[in-house]
């Protein structure tokens, strides 16, 4: 029998679940009244939180009068709005669950995201909308609503209150996508509960303040921004400032004219905030934290960054499949290049993936976790959830990972995606931090070429910042790793294709 010795986390348990999302969003709404809860910073226009919460109760109203009900669907396809949050909590409220759609997709890739979530309403951005028309005709989805157009009836009605019981424990939430860099996206059931203790869970290390200003340009499509942006910055009482997208003037704008204390964003971001010469122009001292999440960063870029605004800078972990956090790295005590330590109520092993013995500390291995925030499964997908949670309910990451002495965690890559060079196994995001950490280089991405006598070797796209030749940069990588890991190749790209939430998309790109 394998003997189990899991990782615990420092700080002590916080309540798990008890209430549905929304009204852990909407617990301060009476007293904050006039309060901006939302403000889109591409328009100006501002949500209170007492149109927050009349809002919310008109949208499930509205709702339920078009027959919506415990465990229908409802799928948003917009950019982030204020909006945004009268969809999700009001559907949450009539009992339903939502899901999130990039508003990058194409007709066809929305149809299979509609179709596999079994969506019964869509609700778009004008333009959008025919994007979304043509994909809701092609899914079935019965009605398209647009926000500032067909969606105001929801709002605006004299139906009655939805009288809606929903169990934190068994109704699904929320039903966002996995990412798909290792196959085709899976529909990830996350209760009430689920995303309710991740809150908590998140906010005993971040600690957000009622007089938080936080930036949302990580997409609401996505955990990231629906649960540790929108849903605990509401929920502490902040004032949430959506930007439809990113853009590096905007966003510093942005931050300087709203005064902006905390925001999460993804390892390039940062190091356009390490290096960018745009930075200098803009007042950036209300900040107070930067979140850094979806894939590793260096040590190095995460320093010179926290330097360079002069604030905090911490890194986290998780996965749709976890409600949004595993571990998170303390503002005030971080321990550089790290992602931090386990939230409370989580439980992890560092496993080795050939034998499942469980590996101490400094060691490498496949992270297994456990906690309340797990997913309830994949919808409709029994075997790829049993091959993910086990018996005894250890999520298998995927991650290569090892914890120090001290309990905090470090990501080496994904398991599925080492690059597997004469028997050796060569991780390729330590070569794009490699990569990056050279002045010319702003972007790279490391994807195997199939070899005959290697099997396969590693090929880097970069995007440049200033000239270098693919010569300096192969040169530059050589002296600094073990000869298994050297680059065959450099190849320079205009950009590196990533998933909104910032990971590398490597199925797309080439090894030639």
């Amino acid at each position: 029998m394998t003997t189990v010795h899991p990782v615990h986390a420092a700080l002590p348990d916080v309540e798990v679940g008890g209430l549905a999302v929304h009204h852990l969003v909407l617990r301060n709404a009476a007293r904050l009244g006039d309060k901006a809860a939302l403000l889109d910073a591409a328009t100006g226009r501002t949500l209170t939180y007492r149109a927050l919460a009349r809002g919310v109760e008109r949208v499930a109203a509205g709702l339920a009068a078009r027959g919506f009900t415990t465990g229908d669907v409802l799928a948003v396809h917009s950019p982030n709005q204020p909006d945004y949050a009268l969809a999700v909590y009001g559907a949450m409220a009539a009992g339903g669950t939502v899901t999130g759609a990039d508003p990058t997709l194409t007709a066809g890739e929305l149809a299979g995201l509609l179709a596999e979530a079994g969506a019964r309403l869509l609700v778009t951005a004008p333009p959008l909308l025919e994007v979304a028309t043509e994909a809701a005709r092609l899914a079935g989805v019965a009605e398209v609503l647009v926000f500032g157009g067909s969606f105001d009836a929801l709002v605006e009605h004299d139906h009655p209150a939805a009288a809606v019981a929903v169990d934190p424990d068994r109704d699904v939430a929320a039903l966002p996508f996995s990412s798909g860099t290792t196959g085709l996206p899976k529909g990830v059931e996350l209760t009430h509960t689920a995303l309710v203790t991740n809150v908590r869970q998140a906010l005993a290390v971040l600690d957000y303040a009622e007089d938080e200003v936080i930036l949302a340009v990580a997409p609401f499509c996505h955990v990231i921004g629906l649960n540790l942006i929108m849903t605990a910055g509401l929920a502490t009482g902040g004032t949430v400032v959506t930007l439809p997208r990113f853009e590096l003037d905007a966003f510093l704008r942005t931050i300087q004219d709203h005064r902006v204390t905390l925001t999460i964003v993804v390892p390039p971001v940062v190091r356009a905030l390490a290096g960018h010469p745009l930075v200098d122009r803009f007042d950036l001292s209300s900040l107070r934290n930067v979140g850094v999440g979806a894939a590793p960063l260096d040590a190095a870029t995460e320093q010179r960054c926290a330097e360079r605004l002069g604030c905090g800078v911490s890194q986290g972990l998780g996965m749709t499949e976890t409600g949004a956090l595993i571990a998170v790295g303390d503002p005030k005590a971080t321990r550089r290049g790290s992602v931090g330590r386990l939230l409370p109520n989580t439980e992890a092993r560092v496993v080795d993936p050939g034998s499942g013995a469980d590996l101490g500390a400094g060691r490498t291995g496949e992270l297994w976790v456990r906690g309340p925030q797990l997913m309830r499964g994949y919808r409709g997908r029994p075997e790829e959830t049993a091959a993910t949670v086990d018996a005894d309910g250890w999520l298998h990451t995927g991650d290569l990972c090892h914890f120090d002495e001290d309990g905090h965690l470090y990501v080496v890559d994904r398991l599925k995606e080492l690059i597997k060079f004469r028997g050796h196994q060569v991780p390729p995001a330590e070569l794009e931090a490699l990569l990056c950490l050279h002045p010319a280089v702003a972007d790279a991405a490391v994807v195997p070429r199939p070899d005959p006598d290697a099997g396969e070797v590693a090929v880097a796209h970069v995007v440049l910042r200033a000239p270098v030749s693919a010569e300096e940069l192969l040169g530059y990588v050589a002296e600094r790793v073990a000869p298994f890991k050297r680059l065959a190749a450099v190849t320079f790209a205009s950009s590196i294709p990533r998933s909104p939430t910032g990971k590398v998309l490597r199925r797309m790109l080439s090894g030639r």
